[in-house]
């Protein structure tokens, strides 16, 4: 799941296909803006208001680093392998740490210049590249010389960066707007206009939708890739969507709204899946 927060100070992991509880992690005394589990499951990094970032074991939920800072935490990423972690707040600066280093908790990369707190921010730990939302402004930064490489301005605040499954792509949410950029060239894809202010978009693995949700509104859209045509409209949440992601065999698609609660929906509803394996769903009965 895309980067939110959690008022309670207490990060919950749950698996992917049921929303089943697997466990709590308790630790952090301010809430959780932030949370990123790595590609295999076995680490998650949050970020708090407590002017912490933590990395823990999720066998056994214990906490591995303890990352201070001077401010609110308000994004974490992981690389793919699970050494580097990113985080970036309110300080307005982006910290890189190596949790394989003896000093793990010492940043190696301490990268400033952005004028607006950090609240969206990528790690691309193959390439050496950080991409970072400042207010209208996408900054790309090379992590080999700690320098901007290049800079992008928008017409609205970004809301939101994620790659695509495949890490093709990099979606961006920026007012009304779902941006697809080459996730190596930088160079803009596609951008498709909406008809709400979109907080979160995310690509399904084979390319053919997106879906989005957003806060003027309490609906999920999901949308054709190729023509950006609006192909479902689906409603459930009592409050805005800050946050949605699609699963990584493209069987179902995660929501996180304002109103406390996670919904996971059906892609294809009627598939036996997850919770749906021993019960027939209807068009009326796609989300949990």
């Amino acid at each position: 799941m895309p980067n939110r927060f959690v008022l309670d100070s207490i990060p919950i992991l749950r698996r992917g296909n049921t929303g089943d509880w697997v466990g709590s992690f308790q630790g952090h005394k301010g809430a959780v803006w932030s949370a990123r589990l790595s590609r295999d499951a076995t680490i998650s990094v949050t970020g708090s208001a407590d002017f912490t970032a933590k990395v823990w074991n999720n066998l056994t939920g214990q906490p591995t680093v303890t990352l201070e800072h001077g401010h609110v935490v308000r994004v974490v990423d992981i690389s793919e392998d699970g050494r580097y972690v990113l985080t970036g707040g309110l300080e307005k600066k982006i910290r890189i740490f190596d949790l394989q280093s003896t000093s793990a908790t010492t940043a190696i990369r301490t990268l400033e210049g952005s004028e607006n707190d950090v609240k969206a921010a990528l790690l691309d730990g193959e390439h050496g590249l950080v991409f970072c939302g400042d207010g209208k402004t996408l900054r790309v930064w090379d992590l080999r010389t700690s320098s901007q490489a290049t800079t992008r301005d928008f017409d609205a605040d970004i809301t939101s960066l994620r790659f695509s499954w495949d890490k093709k792509f990099i979606v961006i949410t920026a007012g009304k707007t779902v941006y697809f950029f080459d996730a190596v060239t930088a160079a803009l894809v596609k951008q498709f206009e909406t008809s709400i202010a979109v907080s979160s978009a995310s690509l399904h693995p084979s390319g053919s939708k997106f879906v989005c949700g957003g806060t003027t509104d309490f609906w999920v859209r999901t949308y054709d890739w190729a023509t950006g045509t609006e192909q479902e409209l689906y409603k459930g949440h009592h409050g805005p969507i800050h946050c949605v992601s699609y699963s990584p065999d493209g069987h179902l698609y995660a929501t996180g709204s304002e109103d406390g609660t996670v919904r996971l929906w059906q892609t294809t509803p009627g598939v036996a899946y997850g919770l749906w394996e021993k019960q027939p769903v209807g068009d009326e009965g796609s989300t949990v």
